[in-house]
């Protein structure tokens, strides 16, 4: 396992992957506590999985692109360490299940020989930065996001600032107001806008789904590039200091957002940026993200058998760019899943006939970019062979889906094969449907939305339902969700719990009666708008009677026992530490983190690490003494009254004069290492307090 340090050229990287193993190590023996490894691990991309022993690998592939390398890497890994299965995620991610928790650290080792991460794939952290799959080459895109995406994805990752937040933090870019990276959805979603000839973002602020599902609100129709990223900075400090961290479901910065309003917010994120490190970041956008490819091959000459069928395809899979000459190519993958022989075929047809530049959609599919038209035939016959010509990409027939209880611990009813039911259906009995933009679905296994139900035309989130006193597999219908452009979105709205079996009824029901009863032209959601209150539900009623249940209804799509509601402990969101033991821990770990930051001049990181130290040191004070808190601020608030003013630590003013220096003083290597001293000299007191406290008990 320890071959990997030497070809690591990273030593960043390099000291993350040996820590990892070192903490695995530390777990095994039981000097870490569970629940600090779980925050750990999650942090570098290890999830439980809902089966024991194994772990979820998230991949993170930033804005979704990868090259043809990345893709043979990914697929390397896949094949040693999983079961040969890669599943592309709604957040442009890629996962591989049944891992070894042991052999993680080798595997992400591996992962990185070709630039390509784990950390913080998962956890309290900055997700994922996601961004429309076809940047760069749209025709309706004012500018490429993808310099931006890439920028602020690489001045996040391993910040200080950002890695034991409440809560996750999701960023998105989209090249033009058709928001095809849904910033309505985000905590921070960004819509490309020029001004006057200059460059920059409308910033919704405060989106998310999930149980509660809340649209973003506009911060700012206009906001120049080079302000985005210190923006993003100080709204995640903010986030990070006042943002709840013991109720799970309220740990999201919409909720911040909500209880302080808008304008004290931003005001708030205003007072923070003088002492950020950067007042701008400019971005170099002259860098292209996508180009030709500088080796086409000439393709074969070849004859279409089924010309009907390739010209099908065509219409439904294929789009001019905005780069005259070529096209792109969209891959639809039912529930984002493909398997190692066939990414490597792939690899070898884009390495000779498109751009090195794979985009993951946020639909779970593939787009090639930069095809020229006369190999389209030969590229069409080969994705064939490979079973990746489905029609339909971003269709009605292109059904959203995650995991579920596959390897879900938070799934409920399954998602994957109710998907590809759904789909089967429409291929079948309304195959028009292929070419329909309007009508999107979209399946979670549970109410937390990993699938994105609450944005769908016609959305679906696994339940229950109860029959005689056994449980059967149910779903939620969910209707009129989607985008409306510009930033701007509309969440769907609950109608009524069927059977999970009875979904293709379900979606007989509405596909038949938009059909007869909407007007020509008509969206569905503007059909749906229009219609009473309890249309939707009177019309989907008949098909909650349980007095015609069958035995078959007790058994979920693609399973062959009956079912059980069997929901372990999600982890998406890590967890609260509140171990006196183990938050020393964390002290003494930020701050040599703190020192190690001012040898390497990275002042604002250093500062950044001490005030996080003094937070931890607080806390477990306050633990000590049985006064738990939800948030930073209320932590410095808490000990000021309880610890400060009660006479049981001595110091010079009041704790909150102490730490927020960090707010009044720009990170220069002067304050810097004042503040590193005034951390260090403040976690001694609070350990001799406790050793004071240990005695007298």
């Amino acid at each position: 396992m320890q071959s990997f340090r030497s070809e690591i050229e990273n030593p960043i990287v390099e000291k993350d992957i040996l820590d990892l193993e070192k903490k695995i190590a530390q777990f095994k023996l039981g000097q870490i506590d569970e629940e600090k490894f779980r925050s750990l691990r999650l942090a570098r991309g290890v999830y439980g999985q809902r089966q024991s022993g194994v772990q979820m690998i998230r991949i993170k592939i930033p804005f979704g692109k990868m090259t043809v390398e990345q893709l043979l890497t990914i697929s390397d890994v896949s094949d040693e360490y999983s079961i040969s299965r890669l599943h592309t995620t709604t957040r442009q991610d890629i996962q591989i299940h049944y891992v070894s928790l042991d052999r993680t650290p080798e595997l992400w080792a591996d992962l990185e020989k070709s630039d390509v991460t784990l950390r913080e794939a998962c956890g309290n952290c900055v997700r994922n930065v996601t961004a429309s799959v076809d940047a760069g080459i749209a025709t309706d895109e004012l500018f490429d996001v993808s310099p931006y995406a890439d920028a602020i994805f690489k001045f996040f990752l391993r910040n200080p600032v950002c890695q034991e937040m409440g809560r996750k933090f999701k960023i998105s870019l989209s090249g033009s107001e058709s928001d095809t990276a849904f910033a309505f959805m985000h905590d921070i979603g960004l819509v490309a806008k020029i001004k006057d000839g200059q460059k920059g973002f409308k910033v919704m602020l405060g989106g998310g789904l999930g149980a509660q599902p809340m649209l973003a609100k506009a911060a700012f129709e206009f906001l120049p590039a080079n302000k985005i990223i210190p923006f993003i900075e100080g709204t995640l400090r903010l986030f990070d200091r006042h943002g709840e961290r013991s109720k799970r479901f309220k740990a999201r910065l919409k909720y911040l957002l909500a209880d302080i309003g808008m304008p004290e917010f931003l005001k708030q994120v205003e007072e923070i940026t003088p002492s950020l490190s950067n007042q701008i970041v400019e971005v170099d956008d002259s860098v292209e993200y996508s180009v030709p490819n500088p080796n086409y091959k000439v393709a074969p000459a070849i004859i279409i058998e089924d010309a009907e069928a390739y010209a099908t395809w065509k219409k439904a899979n294929v789009k001019e760019q905005k780069q005259e000459g070529f096209v792109s190519i969209n891959v639809r993958l039912t529930s984002g899943d493909f398997f190692t022989p066939e990414a490597r075929k792939l690899a070898v047809l884009v390495k000779d006939y498109a751009a090195d530049d794979i985009r993951i959609s946020i639909n779970q599919g593939l787009m090639l970019k930069f095809i020229q038209p006369e190999s389209l035939p030969y590229v069409y016959s080969q994705l064939k062979e490979l079973g990746m010509v489905k029609l339909g990409f971003d269709s009605t027939a292109d059904v959203t889906a995650c995991p579920g209880t596959d390897t879900c611990n938070l799934g409920i009813s399954d998602s994957v094969n109710t998907a590809i039911v759904i789909e089967e259906l429409i291929e079948a009995e309304y195959p028009e449907l292929v070419h329909n933009n309007d009508i999107k679905i979209k399946i979670s296994g549970c109410m937390n939305s990993c699938g994105q139900h609450s944005l769908a035309t016609i959305g679906f989130h696994g339940s229950t339902l109860k029959k005689d006193g056994n449980v059967l597999p149910a779903l939620q219908v969910m209707l009129g969700g989607g985008i409306k452009g510009d930033g701007e979105g509309v969440i769907s709205a609950k109608v009524i719990k069927v059977p999970s079996k009875r979904v293709k009824e379900v979606m007989r029901t509405l596909l038949d009666d938009y059909s007869a009863n909407s007007k020509d032209g008509e969206y569905y959601n503007d059909y749906h708008g229009r219609q009473e209150k309890l249309y939707f539900y009177t019309l989907l009623k008949p098909l909650t009677n349980l007095d015609t249940i069958q035995p078959s209804d007790f058994i979920d799509w693609g399973h062959d026992e009956e079912f059980v509601k069997e929901i372990g402990v999600g982890e998406c969101a890590g967890a609260l530490i509140d171990l006196v033991a183990t938050l020393f821990i964390d002290v003494e770990e930020k701050l040599a983190f703190s020192s190690e930051a001012l040898s390497e001049g990275s002042y604002s990181d250093a500062i950044y690490h001490g005030y996080s130290s003094m937070i931890n040191a607080a806390k477990a004070s306050l633990t000590s003494l049985g006064t738990p808190s939800n948030t930073q601020s209320g932590i410095v608030k808490l000990f000021d009254e309880q610890v400060v003013a009660a006479g049981k630590l001595p110091l010079e003013g009041s704790f909150n004069d102490l730490i927020y220096q960090i707010n009044d003083n720009a990170p220069s290597k002067e304050f810097a290492v004042k503040y590193h001293e005034l951390a260090t000299a403040f976690y001694k007191k609070i350990v001799k307090l406790r050793e004071s406290q240990l005695q007298e008990n």
